[in-house]
Formats: structure tokens, sequence, C-alpha cells
């Protein structure tokens, strides 16, 4: 191995051993212990259906990579029809989804309102787009009504773009979709709403928190593919005149090469399942208000109810140090710290998926709240 010339990476080694003193360092590390951090919320990668229906796509012939972008020779019958079951289902890679749409569909004299604590993949097709954005208010209507008021006020004249997650990744709240969509009607704007988290976990069949409002024509709807419907991805819904329009001018849409076929026959199965297994999203919710009686039970704080439980620690160091002392403990938890999150808010991010029960949510509070001596948070 040759040594370190400090001339050229210098300052990468600076800026990591400042990561370090800042308690903000990350490393990857395995897999190990009871899943309390992953996204997995339904637990179908490791469904008999799911390795069937793959295992049969691959003896079939089914290729493993497309050979080219959707537009050229990728563009696979295993993509169409997985389309064209999405289109059924919700009538009508999660990061570049946002980027590729944000990137593309507003444009310049457009104005984005973004809510606070949005995905970073958003903020950074906010940045990188045609369009002005401006930040609002997390969950905060009045926050959107007042921003976009301010932007007309200063002679703005494009079209409204309101930007939100249906679930948040880190606090677990839900965004007021009744009171958004009222916005939007009053300014003749569009709302496009990211499902990640709540797609196969809120909504019947799963079809997300967005499916009351699916036939409105200035909704666009984000679906991430790789967290409950366990595969990869994203599928996007959106009006027909919006996807020909991203079809032909989507940057990532156009050069990138298209997703594997497998795993759009991952994609369509997971749909399938959720249909003819609603016992999943029962079990899931069961599971949840247990948690939640339980956290109440130890004198824990009021949460919003979803499966994402944040446990708000503050302090870098002592967030990292107490994920530490519970995986050591067998729980797979794991901190969570700036930019990620605000600065003084690190966390705990608890996720409640089915490949736990009961007990072993019991044992995990149990841990949690002996680490911290019952600290209420």
């Amino acid at each position: 191995m040759h040594p370190i010339d400090s001339c050229k990476v210098g300052n990468y080694v600076a800026a990591l051993r400042a990561l370090e003193a800042d308690g903000r360092l990350r490393r990857l590390r395995p897999r190990a212990g009871t899943d309390f951090a992953s996204n997995d919320y339904l637990a179908l990668p490791s469904t008999p259906r799911m390795r069937k229906a793959i295992c049969a796509a691959l003896e079939e012939g089914t290729p493993v990579g497309a050979g080219g972008s959707r537009l050229l020779r990728g563009n696979c019958e295993e993509h169409e029809a997985v389309e064209a079951e999405a289109a059924r289902f919700f009538f009508g890679s999660g990061y570049l989804a946002n980027f590729a749409v944000l990137t593309t569909l507003p444009q310049r004299g457009d104005l984005l309102v973004i809510d606070s604590l949005v995905h970073a993949s958003i903020h950074e097709g906010t940045r990188a787009g045609r369009a002005e954005f401006r930040t609002s208010g997390h969950n905060d209507p009045q926050s959107v009504e007042d921003t976009i008021r301010g932007w007309r006020a200063q002679g703005g004249a494009g079209r409204i773009w309101i930007v939100v997650e249906s679930l948040y990744s880190m606090d677990g709240d839900f965004a007021p979709l009744d009171e958004l969509m009222a916005i939007a009607d009053r300014h003749d704007a569009f709302i496009m709403v990211d499902e990640a988290h709540a797609t196969g976990v809120y909504g019947k069949q799963g079809r997300g928190l967005t499916a009351p409002y699916e036939s409105r024509e200035n909704l666009l709807v984000v679906h991430t593919c790789g967290k409950a419907l366990g595969a990869a991805g994203a599928l996007v819904t959106a009006s027909g005149v919006l996807r020909d329009f991203a079809v032909n001018r989507c940057r990532p849409f156009i050069f990138a090469t298209a997703p594997s076929p497998i795993m759009a026959i991952a994609v369509r199965e997971a749909l399938l399942i959720l249909e003819d297994e609603p016992e999943r999203q029962d079990r899931l919710s069961k599971l949840v208000a247990f948690t939640h009686r339980e956290i109440g039970a130890r004198g824990g704080q009021s949460l919003s109810g979803s499966q994402i439980v944040p446990y708000i620690v503050g302090d870098n160091e002592r967030a990292m140090w107490l994920a530490s002392r519970l995986q050591s403990r067998g729980y797979d938890i794991r901190g969570i710290r700036p930019p990620t999150v605000p600065a003084g808010t690190a966390r705990l991010r608890i996720s409640l998926t089915l490949n736990v029960v009961e007990d072993h949510v019991r044992g995990m509070l149990d841990a949690l709240f002996e680490e911290t001596r019952g600290e209420a948070r």
C-alpha cells in the first residue's frame, strides 16, 4: 500500500478528523442483532413468495441487467408490467426519483415550497433544478400559505409546487395532507408527496396516505420500492401529461441504464402480496399500537403513532454510546446525528417491522429504559 500523500488528501483527512471530534464520523458495520433499524416494514424480501417469484423469473430467462436506458433497448416487458400493475394499484431508488422529478418538472419561474424536514434527495433536487425554492415550517400549513402569498406579493408569477413527505423518516410524524391539498387547490398548485415510509404500510392495500386523493391531476406521488415493498428503486405516479413530459425531458431517466428487470419482477410481486395478504398491514399496525402502549406504560413520551419511533438524546456522542450499548445487548438500533437531523437532536431511530414480535419489542424497551434509567424523551 502506498503511503498517504498529505498534500493530496490532507483536506479530506482534516474533514474526517473534524467529524470524529464532533461525534459525527460514520462507519459501515455488518448486520447483527434483532432488527430495529431497517425500513423493511412488512418483511417481504424473506417471504417464500418473493423468493419463488425471483427464482421463477431467472429460470424463465429474465435478464439481471437491462443493458441500456429505457429509451434505447433497456425497456423490458418486466418494466412495462410493473408500471401497468402500479397504475392499476395506485390508480393513476427513491433518492434518484425525487431528484429526477424536481430537476425536470418545475420550470424556471416556478416556486417550490418544501417542508423543512423533507428527505435530502428533495433538498438536492430543489437546489439543482430551475425553479426558485423556499422552505416552510415543518408540518405548518400556515407557513406554506404565507410563503406562497409572500412570493406572489414580490412578483412571482409561475406555478407553485408544494413538496412534502406523507410520513417523516426521522420524527415519525404525519403531514397534514387535507390542509395542504386545500392550499394547493386555492393557489392552482401542484403538490408532490414522497410516500417513502408510508407505501405498503398505510392506506387501503398499502397504497399510501395519498390514496384518498389519487384521482387529482395536480398530485404527483413518489412511492419508494426499497422500504416496505422489499425491493429497490421507486415508482412515480402522475398524470399522463407529466409522465410524457418526464419521458422526454428527464435526464436521469433518459441517460441512465434502466433498472434490473429482476427488480421489476420483485416490485410487481410485492404489489400483488399487498393485495392478497392484508394481514401484514394489520400485524404491523397492532405491533405499532403495542409498542406505543408499552412506551406509555414506562413513562415515555407521547408519540405520533407510526412505525418510526425516535428517542431524542441530543448529544452526538451519547446517542452513539447508547446505540452501542443496545447493540451489545442484541438489538440493532442505530444512532442518527446531524446533518441527517437538526443540530442538538441526535437520536435513536427505532424502526418497527414484521421482523420482530411483541416479545422482542418488550425486551428492547426494557433494555432502553435500563440504559437510560427510565429517562422520558
